[in-house]
């Protein structure tokens, strides 16, 4: 039995100095799902967007930037000193009900 990940919520700060800090999301293809390739500095998305393609996606289909401070992180690593636990318990979301049964991992 495997024992769910222990998580901190990460301070919500500045994430950069001067602009702001968008995450970029890149899809290889039409069938292909988003997947999380980077952050980037820039004024506005349209710039982060040419930093985004210049670092991380010169051949994908699609390349989303959005700004990092629509999200909320969760880590496994203590990032920073205002950190604090994140609810393991999640029984109040749809599917949630399941995430308390035991979970077992076969190892290859």
């Amino acid at each position: 039995m495997e024992s769910p990940t222990k998580r901190v919520t990460v301070a919500e700060r500045p994430r950069a100095d001067d602009g702001t800090a968008f995450e970029v999301f890149v899809r290889d293809g039409p069938d292909e799902p988003l997947r999380h390739v980077g952050s980037v500095t820039a004024d506005d998305a349209e710039d982060a967007y040419r930093r985004a393609t210049r670092l991380f996606a010169w051949y994908a289909d699609e390349v989303w930037v959005c700004p990092a401070s629509g999200f909320t992180r969760f880590s496994a690593h203590d990032l920073d000193e205002a950190a604090e636990p994140a609810p393991t318990d999640v029984s109040g979301f749809d599917g949630g009900d399941d995430y308390d049964e035991p979970r077992n991992r076969e190892l290859p």
